[in-house]
């Protein structure tokens, strides 16, 4: 197995899982970058640009989510002209997704094949609690490992207040204060990346991604910006996700801040809210709507002060977008369906008439 390939993940365990797709003439490589449907892969004899077959375009097409995103495996064919072709995307592991941006509803995959999702907050005014509630949704939705960085913790500011407010909405992810100038938390973040695993650093712009991805690497693997003084924010220069190998092993997928973050699933929402899914366990009625009804747990605690108005109508709008994106999807899933049957009776009856003639059948 080469070196190379083993540094960015590949292993014994999924070239056995993978053979059927391996298929002699093609072979493994990993997806570093992508930028408007252009692929950087490695490869065992190094990195190269790819893209992808007609027929992988063609089965694809109605599905966006099923073209290779950054993080995934695929597998891959040297034709003769050189060019490095991608055939096959190989099964994810697991997968950090949302709804794209704008109002068309379809997936679009983040990064594939993590193993922790690090959702990185600035400790400054722009903390917002509601914004991280739905990153650690989308990261426990992924199936990766949610750990929650609060950077820039040498700008001041009272941490251990802000600490414990974070902590409570975190949903028992692991919650690190990380400093990219004074090293503060930098050692623990880098015992949880290790050689041989993959993390992403996700949350808006300017948190300090770029910045805490060079103090891993010990080197500028990104552009960033200097703080802007009156609002402490850094400028967000990262324009693509990106791949990044450290030199102890481990990989770093660093994102662009991201304005929009739309659930795709409700499934994480069960584990980032896990204190809520108690409370309504101890309601009276298994029905209730949690609107005044007798013996109601969420009103309960709510006026007993263990659970926050805020908390709760975070949890309301997320189960709300939850369920309408559901409907959508569901609507759309019976629409392709119904593309589908026409396109076969369409293809029967001409099949028939050329066999048969017109009506004759």
């Amino acid at each position: 197995m080469s070196d190379l390939l083993a540094d960015f993940g590949w292993t014994p365990e999924l070239a056995l899982a993978h053979a059927p797709l391996l298929t002699p003439g093609r072979e493994p490589a990993r997806v570093v970058a992508e930028d408007r449907g252009s692929y950087q892969v490695v490869r065992a004899a190094g990195e190269a640009k790819a893209a992808i077959s007609g027929r992988f375009r063609h089965e694809a097409a109605n599905d966006p989510s099923s073209y290779p995103a950054v993080g995934d495996w695929v597998a891959v064919e040297i034709v003769p002209s050189g060019e490095t072709v991608v055939h096959a995307l190989l099964p994810r592991r697991t997968a950090l997704i949302r709804q794209a941006p704008g109002k068309k509803t379809e997936a679009q995959v983040v990064g594939a094949n993590l193993d922790t999702v690090f959702v990185v907050a600035s400790l400054n005014a722009d903390l917002n609690l509601r914004r991280l509630e739905r990153y650690i949704a989308a990261a426990w939705e992924s199936g990766a490992e949610p750990v929650v960085l609060l950077s820039k913790a040498d700008l001041g500011g009272d941490v251990d207040t802000i600490l414990l407010a974070v902590e409570a909405v975190a949903a028992g992810a692991k919650v690190v204060v990380v400093s990219s100038f004074d090293g503060r938390g930098v050692d623990e973040v880098r015992d949880r990346i290790g050689a041989g695993r993959t993390v992403a650093f996700v949350g808006s712009s300017g948190v300090g991604k770029s910045t805490l991805l060079n103090t891993l690497a010990g080197e500028d693997r990104a552009l960033v910006r200097q703080i802007r003084e009156d609002d402490a924010r850094g400028r967000h220069t990262t324009t693509r996700r990106q791949l990044h190998l450290l030199p102890e092993g481990g990989l770093i997928l660093d994102t662009p801040g991201m304005r929009e973050l739309a659930l795709w699933d409700a499934d994480g929402l069960d584990q980032s809210f896990t204190d809520i899914d108690e409370i309504i366990e101890r309601c009276r009625f298994t029905n209730c709507s949690h609107n005044g009804e007798p013996g109601c747990a969420i009103a309960a605690a709510l006026a007993d002060g263990s659970l926050t108005a805020d908390r709760l109508a975070s949890w309301q709008k997320l189960v709300r977008e939850a369920a309408s994106h559901l409907r959508r999807v569901d609507a759309l899933a019976r629409a392709e369906e119904r593309r589908k049957w026409k396109a076969i009776g369409k293809s029967v009856t001409k099949h028939m008439n050329t066999k048969y003639g017109q009506g004759g059948w």
